[in-house]
């Protein structure tokens, strides 16, 4: 009964978390870049089960039968990096990433990494992003523009009027997910150096759109607030079949 209780309210506490991380990813539908975290689901803890065929106070050997769940917890967060759609913008400075590779920008904290490509020229003419974050080029320098028309090759090289003003950094990685984790915002955090090399495929006047799937989103919050509703009334159940046991126990003392 105890092991029941305990099963049903880790399905509540896991379903809580679960629509915490899928509310964050729908308040990211509009997101430039914006990757979809994935929640993933454990075994809480497992007990041996054990068996005994006849009079235990005669005989004491058991038969091991097997293992029962003692309720679930959540996993690590899991970050699909499945690449969203292209939206055209028509802002010279809005850049998207066709397939693999992220961009390089300098935070407080160091280098991060993002597909967010809504960026903009500072008071400084520097590239910055939408946070203020410099952008950087292949050799980790953040890059200044001058005044002029601004256009962004394929392969990432920046222009301006024409001449040469640079080239936007783009790091590749072999597995982001075993390689990047999580920042602020839409950042990533991962190795000083990339681990693979690539061509960038640069798309000046586009946005890359959050690969978050907005029905797929709204039915598995359905999903979660069902499992948890299923796991509280689970809990009142034990709840009830724990004060019956405990009263009759009384009367028979």
């Amino acid at each position: 009964m105890i092991k029941g209780l305990y099963a049903a309210v880790s399905s509540m506490l896991v379903n809580s978390q679960r629509q915490q991380t899928l509310a964050h990813n729908i308040a990211n539908m509009q997101t430039p870049g914006f990757k979809e975290i994935l929640s993933t689901v454990r075994d809480f803890i497992k007990t041996p089960v054990q068996y005994s065929p006849g009079n235990l106070l005669q005989d004491s050997n058991l038969t091991y039968i097997g293992n029962i769940g003692l309720g679930s917890q959540s996993g690590p967060d899991v970050t699909d990096y499945t690449q969203g759609g292209m939206q055209s913008t028509g802002n010279p400075y809005d850049v998207a990433l066709q397939g693999d590779g992220f961009f390089m920008v300098q935070t407080p904290e160091g280098v991060r990494y993002t597909r967010d490509g809504r960026f903009l020229r500072d008071a400084q003419n520097n590239l910055v992003t939408v946070e203020g974050f410099k952008v950087l080029n292949q050799g980790g320098q953040p890059i200044r523009l001058a005044d002029g028309t601004v256009s962004i090759a394929a392969d990432g090289t920046i222009a301006i009027n024409g001449a040469q003003a640079g080239k936007l950094g783009i790091s590749f990685f072999k597995d982001p997910r075993a390689e990047l984790t999580r920042d602020r915002g839409n950042l990533f955090k991962g190795p000083a150096q990339s681990t693979l090399a690539g061509r960038p495929q640069v798309a000046q006047g586009y946005l890359e759109a959050s690969n978050a799937n907005p029905t797929h989103l709204m039915a598995e919050m359905v999903e979660v607030a069902r499992s948890y509703e299923a796991a509280q009334k689970m809990v009142q159940n034990e709840d009830e079949l724990l004060g019956k046991s405990i009263a009759s126990l009384g009367r028979i003392g």
